[in-house]
């Protein structure tokens, strides 16, 4: 019996090696290499999806690069427009400044020369009202001193002595 179970073993044995030496040699020709190519695939597809990320992170860096790049130089060009807008607007201050002042000198000039004009005509009219008045009170004078013939001729001597005289 133990010879038996010996001669089993060792046919058990050969049977089980041949079925899987077979079966090796069925999945090295239909399974494996499918199997290996899906995994060589796979694994260039790895290779080539992180060299497309590498890529595109280095691309993602170039563009965060010129965003910075480009921000910088539109803040600069801000800066420099409103400098400029500034600048600009405190010489059109200093121009208005200047303009007004002009036309305030202009205006106050042309005031003090009508007034001077208006004073003028004032005094004028003044003289021609005060010499009126004279006039009337002088041949109000004369009038009322000019009533007696004595008086008369006494002031007419008067008056030719004074015209003598200058």
């Amino acid at each position: 019996m133990e010879k038996l179970i010996s001669e089993f073993s060792f046919g058990l044995f050969f049977w089980q090696l041949f079925i899987f030496v077979g079966l090796v040699l069925l999945l090295k020709k239909y399974a494996w290499k499918p199997i290996l190519d899906t995994v060589n695939e796979r694994e260039t597809s790895i290779k080539d999806a992180l060299g497309a990320a590498a890529d595109a992170r280095k691309e993602m860096e170039a563009l965060q690069e010129d965003n910075q790049r480009i921000l910088k130089e539109a803040r600069a060009e801000r800066e420099a427009l409103l400098k400029d807008a500034r600048a600009t607007g405190a010489q059109l201050v200093e121009q208005a400044k200047a303009d007004a002042q002009k036309e305030a000198d202009r205006i106050l000039t042309q005031a003090q020369a009508a007034l001077e004009t208006e004073k003028a005509a004032a005094i004028e009219d003044l003289k021609r009202q005060v010499a009126g008045f004279s006039l009337e009170i002088a041949e109000k004078v004369l009038q009322s001193e000019l009533e007696d013939h004595k008086k008369q001729t006494a002031l007419v001597e008067k008056l030719l002595k004074d015209v003598n005289i200058k």
